[in-house]
């Protein structure tokens, strides 16, 4: 044999250790590393509820990608993340009322971008469009409607209000792509001087009340005692009639068992046994006892 076993690995160590055998390992390891940021570059992922807003060298693209994987041209497109959930943003605003109080209100408005002016919108404003769009038109629409209502009204026609108030930030703002999906006025405030206005009045009405009460009840009590004392006198007239008529009718029951023969009886029973001095015009005269005087 030319090579026993200790010539033959110190060859083959020799061979796979040369540098010509490193560089190619490199150059693939290299090869496949470009390989896998250029695909990775390549790969967008949406996320849910967003729209990507495709640059290609900076400028955007009428395209756009929804939820889900798309592909790009690596280095020369990149894609930005537009939200379209439902965001949440609370607006502390003061305004002047008709009678020209000062109103001061806490605003929570629901909102959201639509999907198809995503690109639009970060053209045209970029992603701060709650500042510079959502936040002045929340307070221009609430000064606006609020100059139309006394502050009595704001607060007896809150519900009214706040529907105007939405009405009038959607006209303002939907050009841009962004929808309201609710509008609550969270709180009014206004001068203490009002409060107290505000308080006189609610306890002057509430006494009013209290009074108008209490006289309904004397009315419906007096109504009710008057009630009951007709209601006992024609009892007491029912009785005394009833009574009446008892009597009548026993009257007439007596006077109809009452014969001739029975007055005649109660006559005779009844006689002392003189005759009456006078009988009509002529007086009688007993001469039987004036012969007795000679």
């Amino acid at each position: 044999m030319l090579f026993n076993g200790k010539k033959d690995s110190k060859k083959v160590y020799e061979v796979s250790a040369s540098p010509k055998f490193i560089g190619k390992l490199v150059g693939i390891g290299a090869i496949v590393l470009v390989a896998i940021i250029i695909i990775a570059s390549a790969v967008v992922i949406v996320p849910s509820g967003n729209t990507g807003v495709l640059l290609t060298f900076g400028k955007v693209s009428a395209r756009t990608f929804d939820e889900g994987l798309h592909f790009k041209i690596p280095f020369a497109q990149d894609v930005v993340m537009v939200s379209n959930k439902i965001q949440k943003q609370d607006v502390s605003t003061q305004a002047v009322s008709k009678d020209l109080q000062t109103v001061s209100s806490s605003i929570a408005v629901n909102f959201r971008v639509s999907p198809n002016s995503s690109a639009s919108m970060y053209q045209n404003i970029g992603l701060d469009y709650q500042n510079v769009v959502l936040l002045p038109a929340v307070q221009e629409s609430m000064k606006s409607v609020s100059a139309k209502y006394t502050a009595e009204e704001l607060i007896t026609k809150r519900p009214e209000v706040s529907e105007e108030i939405k009405q009038t930030l959607e006209s303002k703002i939907s050009e841009y792509g962004i929808m309201v999906d609710r509008f609550n006025i969270v709180n009014f405030d206004f001068s203490q001087e009002f409060n107290d206005a505000i308080e006189a009045k609610q306890v002057a009405e509430q006494n009013l009340i209290k009074t108008k009460t209490e006289q309904e009840q004397a009315i419906v009590i007096a109504e009710a005692e008057a009630q009951k004392k007709v209601i006992e006198a024609k009892a007491e007239a029912e009785a005394i009639k009833e009574k009446a008529n008892a009597q009548a009718e026993a009257n007439k029951t007596l006077a109809e068992s009452l014969s001739d023969i029975l007055v005649e009886y109660e006559k005779i029973d009844k006689w002392d046994g003189k005759l009456p001095l006078a009988t009509g015009s002529t007086p009688i005269i007993d001469i039987g006892t004036e012969g007795n005087g000679n």
